[in-house]
């Protein structure tokens, strides 16, 4: 591992008193999360001025039948997953909230097709989408005992999930409270899972190569992301853990989200806004490169351009770090920090590569049910309200 050191000493373990006010969670999976809000919802279309969105009532029973023909979302449309509910929740970005779909328990990852089908990973199972009738079609159910359906942060069931190139397989990272998760693989066709692959503890996120032929789960609780040969099933694990491993469970210096880099599909992880470390999955090979932002760090994403986005959630110690951003590195390692109002989860980008589109949801207190919309070239800040505690979030 090549380590360049950041601008001051790591962390290896959290302040306890000032951990457990502001992320009384990340680091040990083995306290119960709050699903009450902390604080108002504020509301507000792109133009800023004051607007209520109810969206309209979810789908009723669940239909059967293929996905149906004709027009779907309007290019620009945004679908969140509602962590704080049991739906999915379409967004126009001037409007807000424009309808809502019955998904399953607790839905964290989302996964978009070209065929217009959603792909949600519930604490219930894997809920595919039709986008154009805005109907559930099927719920597939997972093959890895999860235990009881419940909600909250460490709730059972599937958290990553990502779509192969070629449209045929599900990959979805399957949460097991108290234990090591799985890699559910379904085929699109049958809507069945064929394949269960062990992985590491609490899969946050799953990621496909370019050309489709690893799997990447990107496991919190075990420092680590596991490479899966998309033909053998074989896996591998890779160490993911620049400031060690000490502390184990009670650390708060874990992977959480992973982009991989198109110009040589090397891993992208950011932690606390201060070390990215970039994998190379071939060899497990890990080197480490500077950050700026200085705050805790969930959702990643690339652009084509292999610009990175990374969510800053907020401060562990506010005597040393700084608040909730936004980070936009450019393939040179350029970055720019957008402050951000309260914490985040998630974020997408506009197809246009103006707009950034970040999710309130986040997975502990502090939520609220609403984006954060950053104007990337003046660097404006919106709050838009749509969803229930939205986590995962894709654009059409």
């Amino acid at each position: 591992m090549t380590i360049r050191p950041p601008s001051r000493t790591a962390r290896v373990l959290l302040p306890a008193a000032v951990a457990v006010v502001l992320l009384s969670g990340c680091a040990q999976a083995g306290d119960a999360a709050s699903d009450t809000p902390t604080g108002p919802t504020l509301t507000a279309t792109p133009t800023g001025s004051p607007v209520t969105v109810t969206p309209p009532p979810s789908t009723g029973p669940v239909p059967s039948g293929a996905v149906s023909a004709g027009a779907g979302p309007a290019a620009g449309t945004l679908l969140v997953s509602d962590f704080g509910s049991d739906t999915v929740t379409f967004v126009d970005p001037a409007r807000g909230a424009t309808g809502s779909v019955r998904a399953g328990t607790a839905p964290y990852g989302l996964a978009l097709g070209k065929d217009g089908r959603a792909w949600v990973a519930t604490a219930e199972g894997v809920a595919v989408v039709d986008t154009t009738t805005r109907e559930r079609l099927a719920l597939v159910p997972y093959r890895t005992d999860t235990g009881p359906v419940t909600t909250g942060e460490y709730r059972g069931g599937g958290m990553g999930i990502a779509l192969s190139p070629d449209g045929k397989r599900v990959y979805v990272g399957v949460n097991v409270p108290g234990g090591n998760g799985t890699l559910e693989v379904i085929d699109t066709a049958s809507l069945k899972v064929v394949e269960v692959v062990d992985v590491g503890r609490r899969p946050f996120d799953v990621d496909v190569s370019r050309d489709g032929s690893a799997v990447y789960a990107t496991n919190h609780d075990s420092f680590d992301v596991t490479v899966v040969d998309a033909d053998s099933l074989d896996a591998r694990r890779v160490e993911v853990a620049p400031y060690g491993t000490e502390g184990g469970l009670g650390s708060w210096l874990k992977p959480h989200y992973t982009a991989v880099r198109p110009s040589d599909g090397k891993l992208l992880l950011p932690f606390e806004g201060e070390r990215l470390a970039v994998v190379d999955p071939a060899t497990g090979r890990v080197a480490i490169e500077s950050m700026t932002a200085n705050t805790h760090q969930h959702g990643a994403t690339v652009t084509p351009d292999g610009t990175l986005f990374a969510v800053g959630t907020g401060p562990i110690d506010p005597s040393e770090d700084r608040g909730p951003s936004l980070t936009v590195r450019s393939p040179e390692g350029v970055e720019r920090v957008y402050p951000l109002d309260g914490p985040h989860e998630d974020v997408a980008v506009s197809k246009d590569g103006g707009t950034a589109y970040v999710t309130g949801g986040f997975t502990r207190d502090g939520y609220w049910d609403g984006l954060s919309v950053v104007d990337l070239a003046s660097g404006e800040v919106k709050r838009l309200a749509a969803g229930s505690r939205p986590l995962g979030v894709v654009v059409f």
